[in-house]
């Protein structure tokens, strides 16, 4: 199922985007960004946001992200952005001309975290696979859109009947610049149950 003919709709709308067929383009602003109160108390809740709203318990969305960023946590990813004090989201956040942290932020009630690795700043696109089973998600990513790897499995303690969830763009620092995110695509779940067998 496609992404865009599921009637998305914009938490904060950016002043600068494109929606077409079969993109979205967005010009981030800066001082923009989602993070809440932990290590030191900042807390950001003003990135723009482009979500559907959905009951199903069990799928996957995919997503491919193109971008451009050239200033400290210039970022732009996946998100399931229920209300401030809760979500979820993935991407690349980029630090400098050597290295930038793929990673995810999980905040429930009020309180974020973040989950990082350290990738060089010449990868410029990344898909990531946003995966549902009931409260509990699994978020992957992959550099060539067929073989993903698992980045984190975690659980929304608010995430368990009606969510929203899409893709989102901002630059905390003083940036501006281009993302563009193709192929969504919504899907059977893909994140599978292990069998795991106890003594």
């Amino acid at each position: 199922m496609d992404f865009l003919k599921c009637n998305p709709k914009w938490t904060r709308q950016p002043k600068q985007m494109q929606i077409g067929e079969e993109k979205v383009v967005i010009i981030t602003e800066k001082e923009t960004d989602l993070w809440a109160r932990t290590y030191y108390g900042f807390q950001n809740d003003n990135a723009p946001v482009f979500q559907i709203e959905t009951t199903d318990k069990f799928f996957s969305f995919v997503v491919k992200t193109e971008f451009e960023s050239a200033c400290r946590f210039d970022q732009c990813g996946v998100v399931m952005y229920l209300d401030s004090d809760n979500w979820f989201k993935a991407s690349i956040e980029y630090e400098d001309g050597k290295i930038q942290r793929l990673g995810s932020v999980v905040t429930n009630h009020g309180y974020s975290d973040w989950a990082t690795t350290d990738i060089p700043s010449d990868i410029k696109s990344m898909w990531y696979r946003f995966s549902r089973r009931n409260s509990d998600y699994c978020i992957e990513c992959s550099e060539d859109g067929i073989t993903f790897s698992q980045m984190r499995i975690f659980h929304m303690w608010e995430g368990a009947e009606k969510i929203t969830y899409g893709i989102y763009a901002c630059s905390p620092t003083e940036g501006s610049y281009k993302a563009t995110f193709s192929n969504m695509q919504i899907m059977e779940c893909q994140w599978e149950l292990d069998s795991v067998c106890c003594d």
